[in-house]
């Protein structure tokens, strides 16, 4: 299992500040959002792709994937069945699945709660069938591109579509893409499942629907900044035999970005030692 840092965590620093930290602290490749290079990031020139790979190649932290897809340029919405909101956003995400591909990432992560919100829809369903082309779409870009597209369950606390796994993987296996799976998101299993993060892994991994891990706190700080325990999980993923990419995804960074990461990153690898100790 390799461990990626989602770069907003630094993102006030220049992207090759980013990676040369996260490799110094020990991660294994960078979990980039699209917004922290570019308010309009699938306009992104073919030269600054190639630069951004570059960069952290030769830092040891190797683009792993996107997450954020669609939190920038404003507008977008997969639930919006307006003609224009659907061509915009459409356009937008199988640039996203490009601009994965050229950084050299695996995996895009489709969260962004507000630009999946029910309510934009005339009614539920409405919204439930514009979701399902874009993400049949995503899917099927995502595998011509080498790359897979993971729908992302979220709390209900953030949105109204799609709050757990089980609602997931039924949007994956009715679009029936092989590009398209979806993740584990622990916060986001805190917030909106009835079950624990390690259960749900225990569960999830032998259908092969469920292929990215995000690490995180309920209380939205890095691993270990909290009550929440991670060994089980980390424990069920080893089991399991996950040998995907487990990204540390905090949402306040206390007291700092750079601190987050370094607590966080020493935290898993040390639960991960003692996971290898103990067999």
């Amino acid at each position: 299992m390799k461990i990626s840092l989602c770069n907003e965590v630094l993102r006030e620093r220049p992207f090759a500040e980013q990676c040369a930290l996260a490799a110094a602290l020990g991660y294994d490749g960078l979990e980039v959002a699209p917004f922290t290079l570019s308010d309009d990031p699938a306009r992104i020139p073919a030269a600054e792709r190639a630069r951004l790979k570059r960069l952290a190649a030769d830092a040891g932290v190797p683009v792993t994937g996107l997450h954020w897809l669609l939190s920038a340029p404003a507008g977008l919405s997969i639930t919006n069945g307006g003609a224009d909101v659907v061509a915009r956003t459409r356009a937008h995400i199988l640039s996203m699945v490009e601009l994965c591909a050229d950084l050299g990432g695996t995996v895009l992560v489709h969260g962004s709660p507000g630009q999946r919100q029910l309510t934009d829809a005339p009614y539920p369903d409405a919204g439930r069938m514009v979701a399902a082309d874009h993400f049949a779409s995503a899917g099927d870009a995502a595998e011509r591109a080498g790359v897979l597209y993971l729908v992302e369950p979220l709390a209900p606390s953030l949105t109204d579509y799609i709050n757990t796994i089980e609602e997931a993987a039924r949007v994956v296996e009715t679009v029936a893409s092989p590009g398209l799976a979806t993740m584990l998101d622990c916060a986001a299993v805190a917030g909106g499942e009835c079950e624990s993060a390690a259960i749900l892994a225990e569960r999830w991994l032998p259908s092969g629907v469920l292929r990215h891990i995000h690490l995180n706190d309920r209380a939205l700080g890095g691993p270990g900044q909290g009550e929440d325990r991670f060994m089980p999980l980390l424990a069920a993923l080893a089991r399991g035999g996950y040998d995907g990419i487990a990204a540390i995804e905090p949402f306040i960074y206390s007291p700092d970005g750079p601190t987050c990461a370094a607590r966080s990153i020493g935290y898993v690898r040390g639960l991960i030692e003692t996971l290898g100790d103990a067999s």
